[in-house]
Formats: C-alpha cells, sequence, structure tokens
C-alpha cells in the first residue's frame, strides 16, 4: 500500500526528501516546539494549549519543503512513517548523526 514494506526500507528515502539543511532545521525547530508546548501545558495543566503541537510541528515542517526542499511532505503519502521519520531524524540529528 504505501511502496515500503517496513520503516527501515522508507527511512533512507525519507533522509532523501530532507537533504535541503534549512529544511530539516526548519523539521527540529517544529519538532523541539512539539516538546515545548507538551511540557508547558502538562506543567501548567493548561490541556487546550496541546492543539498547537501538531500546528508547530506540521507548520515548520511544510514551511521547510515548500521553501527550501521545493518538494511535498511525505506526510501526504506515508502519514505515519513519515511521523516517525520526523522523530528518528530529530534524535539522530541531536546525536550528530545527522546534520543541521
Amino acid at each position: 500500500m504505501s511502496g515500503f514494506s517496513n520503516f527501515s526500507e522508507f527511512y533512507p528515502y525519507y533522509l532523501t526528501e530532507h537533504s535541503n539543511r534549512s529544511c530539516r532545521r526548519m523539521h527540529f525547530i517544529g519538532s523541539s516546539l512539539v516538546i515545548v508546548v507538551l511540557v508547558v501545558a502538562l506543567l501548567t495543566g493548561q490541556l487546550g494549549w496541546l492543539w498547537l503541537m501538531p500546528v508547530a510541528g506540521y507548520g515548520c515542517a511544510w514551511i521547510g519543503h515548500y521553501v527550501f526542499e521545493k518538494n511535498r511532505p511525505a506526510t501526504f503519502k506515508h502519514p505515519l512513517y513519515s511521523l516517525l521519520g520526523d522523530w528518528v531524524m530529530y534524535g539522530q540529528m541531536l546525536r550528530g548523526k545527522v546534520s543541521f
């Protein structure tokens, strides 16, 4: 259905869709904002702020794709693998395995 039989097959494709450094940076900013919103909402008990998580995460990522990468986000064709890819890439960026 997705063209990929598992995430291990998908992730190299995902990385090619994020070859532009500015796009990756926008993803990193968006993912970091998702974490900040989650933590603030939980610490303050203001759970109504949680609606900002997808706005911050996808908003930054999609700006990265449309403005810098000049491609269509993988989210539209591979939503679950793409979401997982976002967090795997985020972790790899934090560990220096994927450059900023």
